[in-house]
């Protein structure tokens, strides 16, 4: 097999379920070599399955993103490996249960923050010396809920990840790496389903075709 370069490389964040999972194995088919990390070991061993099946190839590094530690031997064996990045998708979230704001509950408001900002705040710093020097680019993904009844805590710390990666597409635009933000169709993926109990999933968007429609903005 021939060696993967770092321009071919693609770091999904995120990649055991819904639109992370779909969007890693559209990278591999695509034979990007991906780099698949998540905490639920069974969904990136099905993801394996699922690229190897297609021809590609994948790593499966089953991290808790919230260990500044393990990212930050992620990001050094990363550069020692490969020497640099072509692609980050960021599509690590922590999906609060809905609660009024007055009621959000403590650890989950302290999980919220520590994977939806904090653990952003720790990658886009490791992450940015290997992209740039790959001429990569970094896909975030946005999820406009912030201010709507009883999302306060996905909806803040979501809104405050996108805020950052803003500011890191403002800072970059010039000397890289490219940062996209795109904002996902509605999905039939297992999380819109606790946010929204009993709706007709029939009119939402498939996660596949999504990943793909995405992955065109790239």
């Amino acid at each position: 097999m021939t060696e993967t370069s770092a321009a071919n490389l693609a770091l999904v964040t995120g990649a055991s379920r819904g639109l992370g999972f779909a969007l890693a194995a559209a990278l591999g088919a695509r034979r990007w070599h991906v780099l698949a990390v998540a905490r639920t070991v069974g969904g990136l061993e099905e993801l394996d399955d699922r690229i190897r099946a297609q021809g590609g190839t994948a790593t499966l590094a089953p991290l808790n993103l919230t260990d500044q530690g393990a990212m930050e031997h992620l990001a050094g064996s990363i550069g020692a490996r490969w020497g640099g990045l072509g692609l980050w998708v960021h599509a690590a979230i922590q999906a609060a249960p809905l609660s009024p704001a007055a009621h959000v509950d403590g650890k989950e408001m302290e999980k919220s923050i520590a994977t939806n900002l904090r653990a952003t705040a720790t990658l886009i710093p490791l992450l940015d010396p290997l992209l740039r020097a790959a001429g990569g680019t970094a896909l975030f993904l946005d999820d406009p809920r912030a201010g709507e009844r009883f999302f306060g805590a996905y909806g803040s710390t979501k809104a405050a990840q996108i805020a950052l990666a803003k500011s890191w597409q403002a800072e970059t635009q010039k000397i890289g790496p490219r940062v996209v933000i795109a904002t996902p169709r509605p999905m039939a993926t297992a999380t819109r389903a606790r946010f929204f109990p009993g709706e007709d999933r029939s009119a939402l968007a498939d996660i596949h075709d999504e990943a793909q429609r995405l992955l065109t903005l790239l």
